[in-house]
């Protein structure tokens, strides 16, 4: 085997190399587990308050990724990162003893993940640091941390490594750690509502609920087509012929279409129908339900966004479509929360015609921001005219419109049993979550966005 001090090395094979004297030497590079007494943040706002060159006398264990090392003499330095931030450790020839001293320096590279003990303490230069007492290599890295890792800023990069950004950026953890909270809090106001979380099929036989052209795919054993979910629709409007009067899921859906600043192929929606109320009741609820999101989340109704500032305070104006000069120059302008009410008919297939005003139906977009927020329908439940709009749609898709409805005889067949009045809402989830994390893309709140293939000499 070759030095690992050999010039000739790769940073990769040398990395290797290591990895493999580790394993020579019986410490396994790759460890089941190890045990943790405290978080990064923990000891960080623990032991605020020590002065310089103060030690604390409790002994405590964490882990992490090493992001920096400096020093080579008899004292050194590093970072070590976990999940809720960033420590310095600092390590002595004398405390560590010569061995462990010496495998620190030159065996453990950036990026490693290690276990470290030690107390803690304040440098001369203030600031407060894990004094090295034992470590060991949890995690041998075999390649680099990126060399501009520190300021990854490669949007091509941070996509589809997602994992390196979230190492080199600490802001875009918290982004999903906000999405995560955002998630929990609509969650608990629609629970002590009453609402019931549901699960409905993502492979269905006819996708329904939206204009939207599906994927599909095929199912082996059943030897028949399937697409996957447009919408989460017509599955829980099932439920509530069933019974169920408060129901809510928040799930994945998927259209085949294109990709932009607020469009994936596949996204995070919150459908939610309840019974016995309409368009005007999702209102009053999508009001309450983002305004005090808002209010958890932030402490106040106002946000800034792209450089503006939003109001989530209630009440929220309303405009009627038929007012809109160009109702696409207004999803651009508005900036506070608006209400586009009472639709086209023919727009609308799902929702009940209005009660009062001819050609129209019961129907309401939300506009926040300039993007469609939410969308919400006194749900159409006469099987009868349910059957004419299916008629009509079917007759769309053969004049070659691939986003109109398909008939779904089963819904209909359900509705002639008995759906109840009822008030259906959808909110787009990851639309959501960019307005109150401050992003101006649909990819910086999406772990994994879709991405077009990476261009390799075959496909160039």
């Amino acid at each position: 085997m070759p030095d690992i001090t050999d010039n000739n090395l790769s940073e990769p094979e040398m990395r290797l190399q290591k990895m493999r004297e580790l394993r020579r030497a019986g410490d396994e590079p790759y460890k089941y587990s190890c045990e943790r007494s405290a978080a990064v943040a923990e000891l960080l706002a623990k032991y605020s308050s020590l002065k310089e060159e103060e030690e604390a006398p409790e002994t405590y264990k964490i882990a992490g990724r090493v992001i920096a090392k400096r020093g080579h003499g008899k004292a050194s330095f590093g970072n070590i990162l976990d999940q809720t931030g960033r420590i310095q450790y600092y390590a002595k020839l004398d405390l560590l003893g010569a061995a462990a001293y010496e495998k620190l320096l030159h065996q453990v590279d950036l990026g490693d993940i290690i276990w470290a003990s030690g107390k803690m303490f304040r440098t001369k230069r203030g600031e407060l640091s894990l004094k090295l007492e034992k470590f060991e290599i949890l995690t041998k890295a075999l390649l680099p941390l990126p060399e501009k890792f520190h300021g990854l800023t490669d949007k091509e990069t941070r996509y589809r490594q997602r994992y390196l950004d979230l190492i080199a950026n600490p802001e875009v953890k918290e982004v999903f750690v906000k999405r995560s909270r955002i998630l929990q809090l609509i969650r608990a106001y629609l629970d002590a509502e009453g609402f019931i979380e549901v699960e409905t099929p993502v492979l269905q036989l006819i996708p329904g609920g939206a204009a939207a052209r599906p994927f599909k795919t095929f199912h082996n054993a059943l030897s028949m087509d399937l697409c996957l979910r447009i919408s989460l629709e017509l599955p829980l409007k099932r439920l509530i012929v069933g019974g169920f009067e408060k129901i809510y899921e928040i799930g994945r859906v998927f259209r085949n279409e294109g990709i932009s600043y607020k469009h994936n192929p596949e996204y995070t929606l919150l459908e939610l129908y309840q019974a016995y109320t309409d368009c005007a009741g999702m209102q009053n609820l999508t009001e309450s339900l983002i305004s005090n999101l808002v209010k958890n989340l932030t402490g106040g109704y106002k946000i800034q966004y792209a450089g503006r500032e939003i109001n989530f305070a209630a009440p929220w104006k309303r405009v009627a479509y038929a007012d809109l000069k160009d109702p696409a120059v207004f999803e651009r302008e508005a900036v506070d929360p608006v209400f586009i009410v009472d639709f086209p008919l023919e727009d609308s297939p799902l929702a009940k015609k209005h009660r009062s005003k001819l050609g129209l139906v019961e129907r309401f977009e939300l506009i926040v921001a300039g993007m469609e927020l939410a969308n919400a329908y006194s749900e159409l439940n006469d099987p009868l005219d349910q059957d004419e709009r299916f008629d009509e749609q079917v007759r769309r898709r053969a004049a070659g419109n691939l986003e109109a409805n398909m008939k779904d005889e089963d819904y209909i067949t359900a509705l002639k049993h008995g759906m109840p009045p009822t008030g259906g809402l959808g909110i787009g989830i990851d639309r959501l979550a960019m307005l109150l994390t401050g992003q101006e893309s649909i990819r910086d709140v999406l772990l994994f966005p879709h991405m077009r293939a990476a261009l390799t000499p075959e496909n160039r």
